[in-house]
């Protein structure tokens, strides 16, 4: 049962018969006989098919829910079962936001010292994805957006507060200043993130609430394509501190706080909200706790839809 409600699950992220039979390991023929073999069991349909595969039924999208939960506690029981006796061991995806990415080694390190037999898998994705990944079972944990994005089924670890800066070539017109406002900003050819991306709407609304039209003159999904290009000294951009900080000085480079007003966002740890929680999100859960305090003393730890087992 367990294999087949999996089937069902590829199916529902792949959106198609071939690449989820791929992804599970097995032919299509299989897979087709596995979900059809649960259609016999609840005496419903739960795929709509064609020529190609077109859809869930209602009662489908009903087994889909429950097949969530019943996959990952199969999945929770096993972690569970194996680290009474080996120890953690296996795989932990976590899902991050591009601006939070400088600070994931903060949380990997630590983990990877108390738990050397866990492998770790860090995806690049923007926020919205990150909760779609793991009620989809394909991410354990992701480090997003607080208080920007409905959080859902979910418990929240605050870890920091995200602040920005312009980063901008040394000898231009704000050289001198220790700060300047987001007017200002509204009147600097920018290069940022793409509109997909969380923080490019954070800024966009921000320069927009300032009286200005943001002026993009360039966008990626890659923060390493928006430092290259300000390291040229022919662009600027608004980015977070955490990742200026951990890049340290740039040569010819001047990063300036933002003010008029002080924006913040908070960042945080999210993971399925699941009692029991499995080991290694349980393990992560804690070093991110303690990281609070580290990273941002004004934040104390507390964990939001923390079940009571952690």
């Amino acid at each position: 049962m367990i294999d087949k409600l999996d089937f069902l699950l590829a199916l529902a992220r792949e959106q198609h018969f071939g690449h989820a039979a791929e992804v599970c390991g097995v032919t299509q023929q299989t897979l087709s006989a596995g979900v059809k073999q649960l259609e016999n069991r609840f005496g419903v349909q739960l795929v709509l098919r064609g020529s190609r595969f077109q859809g869930f039924t209602p009662e489908g999208e009903r087994v889909l829910e429950w097949a969530r939960r019943i996959v990952a506690d199969a999945r929770a029981m096993h972690e569970d079962v194996s680290a009474l006796r080996k120890g953690l061991t296996g795989h932990l995806r976590i899902a991050a936001i591009p601006t939070a990415l400088p600070m994931v080694a903060s949380l990997t390190t630590p983990y990877r010292a108390r738990h050397p037999d866990v492998r770790l898998t860090v995806e690049s994705t923007t926020s919205a994805d990150i909760f779609s990944l793991i009620e989809n079972l394909e991410a354990d944990a992701g480090l997003t957006y607080l208080d920007n994005e409905p959080l859902g089924r979910v418990i929240a670890v605050p870890l920091y507060r995200e602040r920005y800066r312009l980063l901008t070539a040394a000898g231009g017109p704000y050289d001198d200043r220790a700060s300047v406002t987001w007017a200002e900003i509204g009147r600097i050819p920018l290069c940022l993130l793409t509109p997909n991306m969380q923080n490019r709407r954070i800024i966009d609304l921000q320069i927009r609430a300032a009286g200005q039209e943001p002026s993009t003159t360039l966008e990626s999904n890659s923060m390493i394509v928006l430092m290259t290009h300000v390291r040229t000294l022919r662009w600027a951009s608004v980015l977070p501190a955490i990742l200026t900080d951990a890049l340290g000085p740039m040569e010819g480079v001047r990063s300036i706080p933002i003010t008029g007003p002080v924006l913040e966002h908070t960042i945080g740890l999210v993971a399925a909200k699941r009692e029991p929680s499995t080991p290694m999100v349980t393990a992560l859960v804690a070093i991110a706790r303690g990281l609070t305090r580290t990273l941002d003393p004004t934040l104390d730890g507390t964990v939001y839809g923390l079940p009571q087992e952690l």
